[in-house]
């Protein structure tokens, strides 16, 4: 199976080379990275550059003028890991707070499921014991009751940004109408897969908080979300399930 990872980038360049060089360590003969980076001021995009030459043909780096949201840059990677003739797509983030080392795991249920969401919010799922009890309570009130309440999403980790697609999952999506470019885009993808009827499987993770940086959840950002998730709702609602069954049926 052709996996490719894609991970959008801005001043990560603390992570970046450890990252890459946990994920090209995994049991994953067949594993390519997709870097999209914001133009970061700190050097990331240069660092990429440099890691895709140690990495000949495995690793694929795309410079973006500036900082133009997570939403638009997992799009564009996906669609390049589409283009390379991806079999599976996993996102996730350059942080660290999604261990590479689930990536296997995920990919090995893909067999049996279109999606795999790597949670915090399953049983065996864990935050960050460094997390304040503030941010501990908004995360949980965003993904059980928010959420949940107004999408009606089966999914308890719907914020969640560590997934593993099938393919078929990406081509179905018409993203084109996916409006959401900040951390909510996680959100409108998970609510897509569910209205079209693809398998989702979430398996517990220990979220770890970031290793090194600042994190990029700011007020507006937050604002946004809670906005957004109107709007998907109102957007997607005329969404029915496609026929994707018969993929798994040969397994």
């Amino acid at each position: 199976m052709k996996v490719t990872v894609v991970v959008p980038t801005y001043n990560e360049a603390d992570n970046l080379a450890e990252l890459v060089e946990a994920l090209f360590a995994l049991p994953l003969p067949d594993l390519h990275v997709i870097i999209v980076d914001d133009n970061s001021p700190d050097g990331t995009g240069a660092l990429a550059d440099a890691l895709a030459t140690q990495h000949p043909g495995r690793m694929t780096v795309f410079h973006r003028p500036g900082k133009l949201g997570l939403g638009s840059a997992y799009k564009e990677g996906f669609r390049h890991a589409l283009a390379l003739g991806a079999d599976a797509v996993v996102q996730m983030d350059a942080d660290f707070s999604h261990s590479p080392n689930y990536v296997p795991q995920m990919v090995r249920h893909l067999d049996a499921y279109d999606v795999v969401v790597g949670s915090r919010y399953v049983a065996g799922g864990q935050l960050d014991e460094r997390w304040s009890w503030w941010r501990h309570l908004l995360s949980w009130w965003a993904n059980q009751v928010y959420v949940r309440l107004i999408l009606n999403l089966q999914v308890r980790d719907a914020t969640a940004g560590f997934k593993a697609f099938r393919r078929e999952v990406l081509e179905a999506i018409d993203f084109s109408r996916v409006v959401s470019n900040g951390y909510v885009f996680q959100v409108e993808v998970a609510y897509l897969c569910e209205r079209l009827g693809f398998r989702v499987l979430e398996v517990p993770i220990y979220f770890e908080d970031r290793r090194i940086g600042r994190s990029k959840m700011s007020v507006p950002v937050k604002v946004e979300a809670a906005l957004r998730v109107w709007q998907i709702r109102w957007r997607h609602r005329h969404v029915t399930p496609l026929i994707v069954r018969a993929s798994h049926e040969s397994v």
